[in-house]
């Protein structure tokens, strides 16, 4: 299964994959050829949640994506775009069963390849699976339960991989903790009550800093030097108290940070040198947002999805006029006449659910609609 097609994200781009029916000259058989390089599009046989791109630079264009089944019977497929046919396919031998629906999916952050080839996955337990050296199969690695004492544990929401020390991972937990791992001994660094009720995302933004986000409306970030205090970066306002469901921490400008309200079509970027007022609001969406990425490669642009299948690309560059001075950023001219527009928009065939801006070929995103995976070229 596989698939390609279509022009890749444009301002007022409405087209998912074009019709490519016989072409009626050769101009259009080579503007498709053209188009073909912009969109791949992967159809699965279910409904993709999870979803990621690999890190390393010996695996281009590689991602991984996990079913969204009632019950326990889930799956994980590793697919890869062939770049001599145009074609995503699957390979049955890195196709593996899951239990339940992986909340969330990354691969190890080693561009370099210096580590063995891992993909961890979140779901009642944090697992690490290993991809062999010769791609012919995927084995489970550890499973992480950070409840020794329990048979039961609190389902696991979200995670981050920490890229400046690979062996730490943060998981989030509707159990309202956030608990650091070190997958190489296999244990537990620290483990935080982080929230008063369900945490739904954590993000690293540096080697021992976090900051997650809950059902409690708040955005929180916590030192691992100081693990007794936490700061509250974000408050959610109207009403007070609305779930707080997704949170994204600039890589290149980490004073920055996303989150989006549950149920909410607007975005909020935050500036954590000046916390409760968000820096700007991105309001462009007809739906609820389910998903945002920050450029790996440019501190200002971010990417944002939603229920009303549009993926939009933002230029952020106004935000930090006023910072050389100090001062508390002033929303932008544009930004007090009714916001922000983006500088680029893709419509797809339905709700997107995932969105990820791979960090090793920066010009690409992956978004995840219904059973199918596109890879857009930005």
């Amino acid at each position: 299964m596989g698939g390609s097609g279509g022009g890749g994200m444009g301002v007022g781009d409405r087209g998912g994959t074009p019709d490519r029916g016989s072409s009626e000259a050769d101009g259009e058989e080579e503007q498709q050829k053209q188009q073909r390089s912009e969109i791949y599009t992967y159809e699965a046989p279910w409904h993709i949640y999870a979803m990621n791109w690999s890190v390393r630079r010996d695996k281009k264009y590689r991602l991984a994506i996990g079913s969204l089944l009632e019950g326990y019977g889930n799956r994980v497929e590793i697919v890869q775009l062939d770049e001599a046919t145009g074609e995503i396919r699957s390979d049955p031998a890195l196709s593996f069963e899951h239990p339940y629906p992986p909340t969330k999916a990354m691969f190890v952050p080693d561009r370099d390849c210096l580590r063995p080839d891992l993909l961890a996955t979140s779901a009642d337990f944090l697992r690490i699976w290993r991809v062999a050296d010769d791609s012919s199969r995927v084995e489970l690695r550890a499973l992480l339960n950070g409840k020794r004492n329990s048979e039961f544990c609190g389902p696991l929401t979200s995670f981050d991989w920490n890229e400046a020390e690979p062996r730490r991972i943060g998981t989030s937990s509707i159990d309202t903790t956030c608990t650091v791992w070190d997958i190489d001994r296999e244990a537990v660094d620290t483990q935080l009550i982080a929230h008063d009720k369900e945490v739904y995302d954590l993000a690293w933004g540096g080697v021992g800093v976090f900051a997650s986000v809950s059902a409690d409306g708040s955005v929180r970030v916590f030192d691992l030097r100081d693990k007794e205090h936490s700061t509250i970066i974000y408050e959610s306002a109207d009403p007070p108290g609305t779930p707080l469901v997704r949170l994204g921490w600039n890589k290149q400008d980490p004073r920055y940070m996303a989150t989006i309200i549950m149920d909410s079509a607007k975005v909020v970027v935050l500036d954590i040198r000046f916390p409760t007022l968000p820096v700007v609001e991105l309001h462009r969406h007809q739906a609820s947002v389910n998903a945002i990425a920050w450029a790996p490669h440019s501190s200002c642009h971010i990417c944002t999805a939603g229920d009303d299948s549009q993926a939009l690309i933002w230029d952020l560059s106004s935000m930090g006029s006023d910072q050389a001075s100090g001062h508390q950023p002033v929303a932008s001219a544009a930004t007090a006449e009714g916001g922000l527009d983006p500088i680029l928009a893709y419509t797809a065939g339905a709700e997107i659910e995932q969105l990820q801006w791979s960090s090793s070929q920066p010009d690409w995103v992956a978004i995840a609609f219904s059973t199918k995976l596109q890879i857009l070229r930005v």
